[in-house]
């Protein structure tokens, strides 16, 4: 099997058409009146991922790029409107489909995660600030890795060691960790399973403490293991934190470099969650895919983004 786009849409649109003939409730919903849509939802999906692969932040953008040259693969392509209303409408189920694939790939049931966060900036003027249908949710925050103040929000991811994607969530710049964490494993679907099949081990920064914090999560079956901070005792294991923490930053960059993460272009709630959850749909289909085809390197998109 070679290693490249065409290869990697044509095994995400089968496996997307397979899962959604077999869970018909995680289509989008009909509209009234019994209107048929021309292209179906795996369609859309297939040709989110190829958006965010090829490097096309602009929706406008990429639909004259599609129109022009995806017609032969996608003969009935909306125009940018209709692809945005259907793409937010399956926002649901793109997360649902990137933990399927997830969970499909070899390295899918480890038992050893990484947490972290990452600033996800969505404006830089005061005016954007005060007038954004954001505000109230974004907010100013400080990310201590490049030493800026941002006006934003932050994404929550967890992964395995491998860079597979586990769950993930949106919030405010100055939300708490912790409860970000909390809520991943809480309102990840199918997530509370694995994580009593499996005990997991998540390594996490300093910002995941508390004594409190750690029990509730011992009591789930959950150990966290993370670096002592200042006045604490030294906590074992801190000389391999380093370099497994070093999987998620490098997760985080490819999200950032190669797939746009900050140039998102989202201007309301839905839309940023849409497009956020259509990167990391993008990328767990790239990881998804070279496991597929016992790639060498997984989490490699080099052979996608041309």
């Amino acid at each position: 099997m070679v290693t490249d786009l065409d290869d990697l849409a044509t095994a995400l649109y089968v496996t997307c058409d397979d899962l959604l003939k077999a869970h018909p409730e995680r289509r989008s919903a009909t509209p009234a009146g019994g209107f048929t849509a021309r292209i179906s939802d795996a369609e859309l999906l297939t040709l989110s991922a190829m958006q965010v692969l090829l490097g096309y932040s602009s929706e406008r953008r990429w639909i004259r790029f599609a129109h022009r040259h995806l017609r032969a693969l996608f003969p009935d392509i909306p125009q940018q409107p209709g692809y945005n209303k259907r793409l937010r409408a399956l926002a649901p189920t793109m997360a649902w489909i990137t933990r399927t694939l997830a969970a499909r790939t070899g390295v899918g049931d480890d038992s050893l995660w990484v947490a972290d966060s990452t600033p996800v900036e969505c404006g830089r003027s005061r005016e954007t600030a005060l007038r954004s249908e954001l505000a109230g949710w974004a907010e100013y925050g400080y990310c201590a890795s490049h030493s800026r103040f941002f006006w934003g929000l932050r994404l929550h991811l967890l992964t395995t060691v491998h860079g597979v994607p586990v769950g993930w969530t949106l919030t405010g710049a100055k939300a708490d960790e912790r409860h970000a964490l909390h809520d991943i494993l809480t309102g990840t679907t199918g997530l509370a399973e694995l994580v009593e099949a499996n005990h997991p081990t998540i390594i996490a920064d300093k910002g995941y403490y508390g004594r409190e914090f750690e029990h509730e999560l011992a009591d789930a079956g959950i150990t966290v293991l993370r670096p002592a901070r200042k006045g604490e005792r030294p906590r074992g294991g801190e000389q391999f934190f380093k370099p497994l923490r070093q999987v998620i930053e490098s997760v985080n960059d490819t999200l950032k470099g190669q797939l746009d993460l900050e140039r998102h272009g989202g201007r309301t709630i839905a839309g940023v969650c849409t497009r956020i959850a259509q990167r990391i749909l993008a990328m767990t289909a790239a990881i998804w895919h070279n496991d597929t085809i016992a790639a060498k390197i997984r989490r490699s998109l080099t052979a996608y983004d041309h």
